[in-house]
């Protein structure tokens, strides 16, 4: 990419030059929409900065468009789920479209219905019996369809048992219009109730923190509750999304890997009432095992934090999301407390819900700090050094030992033939 933005810039240097050469114009190449978006004014520093796309955004959204859906007819087989994901402009507008065409629809044929029964042409006629009585047009016949579909029954228009058409019409139209409003109404209720709504009172730290606890280097954040109703079965999980490539050269875009939260212990499942610190110990089964301080700036990943429970008002299920990338990771630093002890109840301080402090941290990675601390632990004669150093002499003794047997059967060898002479 570098090196394609230096090429443009040549590019445009050398056509501002024969432009001032020569009245003809060189125009830029056409860039790609990702080089246009991300064209640097200091090529770099652009490069030695690299802009880190979100797969999960801090507010929970996936920043994900799904793109070239051919099956679009799946969206109409579960027509419910995609009027209540629909956003609100347009579940108001067919919630209102849905009445209207339905009143419409029904009106125009107790119209019709007047009109070929003659009901027209004897309005005012005491001697003639109507299919509806004191309805004389369009706009009295879709009063009555709103009337007969709502159920008030105002009473100046009613249907007489004259009218075997109409009677059929009216059954029709009550189980239809109750089907409607069952679909409806419980469209926009469920609409009106949906459990992510109560997820923007669940919190989640701003950034994420690498310090030690209990002599073990751990990865934590925090999470909090702001209603006093609390989250029933409350659990939380934690993945990392971060590319690799296998060992047979597949490339994983956007890879999941789970990070242990505390789910062989049980404390993933949380007991929300008050802020609580999640922590990730970074063993040989962490993804962070290996990197240190150092190396943690130059990472391509990202933690998503997935927080689940009930709603204890309405027993739906919730769920919250954040994210955090390498910048938002502070390493050697912890929170900052925020539950004080007052008189006879505890108090929560959401002020400092996100703040931190730094502490001695090591700088070293997980794998380095316990291959130093397996080293600290061993006898001085067990040491790396010092098994050298006894192999070395050992070595060295074989090798006397063996040039004297060596001298030895020489010598032999040598009083036989002296012998052998004499």
């Amino acid at each position: 990419v570098c090196l394609f933005l230096m090429a443009a810039n040549v590019l445009e240097e050398d056509s501002m030059e024969q432009d001032i050469e020569s009245p003809v114009t060189i125009h830029q190449p056409k860039l790609p929409k990702q080089a246009r978006e991300d064209l640097p004014k200091n090529i770099n520093k652009e490069c030695a900065k690299r802009k880190i796309q979100r797969y999960v955004r801090k507010d929970g959204k996936c920043n994900v468009h799904h793109g070239n859906v051919r099956e679009t007819y799946r969206y109409l087989t579960d027509i419910f789920t995609t009027l209540v994901d629909l956003k609100w402009r347009f579940n108001l507008l067919i919630f209102v479209m849905v009445y209207t065409v339905t009143w419409l629809f029904f009106g125009m044929i107790w119209w019709l219905i007047a009109y070929m029964r003659g009901d027209m042409d004897h309005i005012g006629d005491s001697t003639w019996t109507p299919c509806v009585s004191n309805l004389n047009g369009f706009v009295s016949a879709f009063l009555f369809s709103i009337e007969t579909e709502t159920t008030i029954g105002y009473g100046y228009r009613v249907i007489t048992d004259k009218c075997p058409e109409g009677i059929i019409l009216l059954l029709v139209q009550s189980v239809l219009g109750s089907i409607v409003n069952a679909f409806m109404v419980g469209c926009m209720f469920v609409k009106i109730s949906q459990p992510k709504k109560r997820a923007e009172t669940l919190v989640f730290s701003t950034n994420a923190v690498i310090s030690m606890r209990d002599g073990k280097l751990c990865l934590m954040f925090r999470v909090g509750d702001l209603r006093n109703s609390h989250i029933v079965e409350a659990s939380i999980r934690a993945k990392l999304i971060k590319s690799k490539q296998t060992k047979e050269g597949e490339f994983i875009p956007l890879n999941q890997t789970d990070i242990n939260v505390g789910y062989y212990t049980g404390d993933d499942r949380l007991f929300l009432v008050s802020p609580l610190i999640i922590s990730h110990e970074i063993n040989q089964q962490s993804p962070f095992w290996e990197i240190s301080k150092a190396q943690l700036p130059k990472e391509e990943l990202e933690i998503v934090v997935i927080l689940e429970g009930m709603v204890e008002a309405t027993g739906m299920t919730c769920q919250a999301r954040s994210s955090y990338i390498t910048s938002e990771i502070l390493w050697g630093y912890r929170f900052t407390p925020v539950l004080t002890l007052e008189d006879g109840f505890y108090e929560v301080d959401y002020n400092s819900f996100h703040e931190t402090y730094e502490t001695n941290t090591p700088v070293h990675s997980a794998k380095e700090l316990a291959e130093m601390a397996s080293r600290a632990e061993l006898p001085l004669t067990w040491s790396v050094s010092s098994k050298l150093d006894q192999h070395a002499e050992l070595e060295t003794e074989e090798e006397e030992k063996n040039q004297d047997d060596q001298n030895e059967r020489n010598g032999e060898v040598a009083n036989l033939e002296n012998e052998s002479k004499v």
